[in-house]
């Protein structure tokens, strides 16, 4: 995304620039400094550097930089299934996105507002739209955070979870994006499931085999971790179990990062009021704009 403090106007442009290259296992420290200029931004492309390396299929993608005369990085942006972007010129913005045109694998296109509308403007033709459009606010919450509650029984989830975290999960995802995964691609969806479990990304607190709460630890830096997948019991909400495993998994994240964020959707004024509850503050506005492509 652009950040105003970083664009300049005053740079001459040189036929042939910017340049968009793949960016190779050889890159990944340049990368990760221009990323963590903005970390809360930034956390998930860094995230998946420093968990699967530049070049790998569980990044569902590939990463791209943009580059001026002098070399220098000028953006980069994670292009494939999701394409995330950070760009600090207008030319990087666009050279990225008329990059992201020839990508065949693409499902959407996730960042703050204004900059994925702009990107939108240079990717997109005259009469294309996307599918669907989601607003959506990123909450942002410094740790230690307050405390509302333990849950001694919140723990990483174990293989025994997997199917109660895959109904779970597809059953977030069916209601904020219109698609269920399990039709779209079961394989492939339980075995991210399944990874993300392997990993210890995934937090569950069971009772006499079901599931209560659920997150799941999408990227993590050392200075911010993004959250995803909360999932409470519909049977049990107003009781107190989201609060308490959102600050429970607040307190094991203590140490390792030094924030925790997520994506609320704007329209979902309940949730929002929670995080806020929870300490949590709006960081920033962002969209994701779903395609036609690339339903898995």
């Amino acid at each position: 995304m652009i950040n105003a403090a970083y664009v300049s106007h005053s740079v001459p442009a040189w036929e042939g620039f910017p340049v968009v290259e793949p960016l190779r296992a050889r890159h990944a420290a340049e990368a990760l400094a221009f990323l963590a200029e903005r970390p809360l931004h930034t956390v998930a492309m860094a995230g998946f550097i420093r968990e699967n390396g530049v070049e790998s299929p569980l990044n569902r993608g590939s990463f791209y930089g943009s580059r001026n005369a002098l070399g220098q990085l000028e953006g980069v942006a994670l292009i494939g299934h999701a394409t995330l972007f950070e760009a600090r010129t207008e030319a990087a913005l666009s050279a990225l996105a008329c990059r992201a045109r020839d990508c065949a694998s693409k499902y959407m296109l996730m960042g703050e507002r204004s900059e994925v509308e702009r990107f939108w403007s240079y990717y997109a033709a005259e009469s294309e739209a996307p599918r669907l459009i989601c607003h959506t606010v990123l909450m942002e919450q410094q740790l230690p955070a307050q405390d509302f509650g333990s849950a001694p029984d919140l723990r990483a989830a174990t293989p025994d979870d997997l199917e109660a975290v895959v109904t779970a999960n597809a059953g977030i995802i069916l209601k904020e994006h219109g698609r269920n995964p399990l039709d779209d691609d079961p394989e492939g969806f339980r075995l991210r499931c399944a990874l993300r479990i392997e990993r210890g990304k995934t937090w569950v607190w069971t009772e006499n085999n079901r599931l209560l709460f659920k997150a799941d630890v999408l990227a993590e830096t050392p200075d911010a971790t993004y959250i995803e997948g909360i999932y409470v019991s519909p049977e049990e909400k107003g009781r107190g179990y989201g609060r308490r495993g959102m600050s429970e998994l607040a307190r094991k994240l203590e140490g390792k990062t030094k924030a925790v964020c997520g994506l609320v959707a704007k329209k979902n004024t309940m949730a929002r009021a929670f995080y806020e509850m929870m300490g949590y503050r709006a960081a920033a506005d962002h969209a994701t704009f779903f395609l036609e492509t690339d339903a898995g």
